[in-house]
């Protein structure tokens, strides 16, 4: 399949794409600052930038057939980047004809009582208000076959191939996990149309997804 990520030199898209790579996968790698991404045979990096038109992401999508958002503004664009540019991206999806679409969101992105009640999200408001609405436009107001996953707080650590899906309890997310979790949902339909929170845990990657 041909792969679109949205983000691809963030922490999680650089696992990402070697991840679909290894799975067989064409990635066009893309990212504002897309000349750190080497091309080989099965990546090509293309210029990404939320602040264009839909018209403009559109075209960069070329002939992908699935797209996967990645993408964030560590806090310094969320409205432009983390919200907007996402709905952005989903349009230019739907436009293309293009119906698998994963998006990275945050755990409880949509059950805003709980941002308050824990320390961690309370000081990422704006930032969780921006994942609320970008998720809440992907569920209510697309025809996509769309997948979110929800992890709590991502780490530096090394992979541990093991999971913990949809217990809706937050936990450490290494980055590595997540990557591996989102090549996974391509892998897999039956998380069409599901929003799926995880942390670490004792269940294979692989195995977690196929009991969704």
């Amino acid at each position: 399949m041909k792969v679109f990520v949205a983000g691809a030199t963030g922490r999680v898209g650089e696992n990402l794409v070697s991840d679909l790579v290894s799975n067989g996968h064409f990635v066009y790698a893309a990212a504002r600052g897309y000349q750190k991404i080497e091309e080989t045979q099965n990546i090509k990096p293309v210029y990404l930038d939320f602040h264009d038109s839909v018209e403009n992401i559109q075209e960069v999508l070329a002939d992908s057939e699935a797209v996967i958002f990645v993408a964030g503004s560590r806090g310094k664009d969320l409205l432009q980047t983390d919200l907007n540019g996402a709905v952005k991206l989903m349009q230019a999806t739907e436009n293309k004809g293009i119906k698998r679409y994963i998006q990275l969101s945050s755990l409880f992105s949509m059950d805003q009582e709980k941002w308050s009640e824990n320390p961690s999200l309370a000081a990422i408001m704006d930032y969780n208000v921006s994942k609320f609405y970008s998720d809440k436009w992907l569920i209510d107001n697309t025809n996509l076959d769309y997948t979110i996953l929800q992890p709590g707080t991502l780490t530096e650590e090394a992979a541990t191939g093991k999971v913990q899906l949809n217990d809706q309890v937050g936990g450490p997310n290494p980055i590595p996990d997540v990557a591996s979790v989102l090549a996974a949902i391509l892998e897999n339909d039956n998380t069409v149309k599901k929003v799926i929170s995880m942390h670490s845990g004792d269940v294979d990657i692989n195995s977690a997804i196929k009991s969704i």
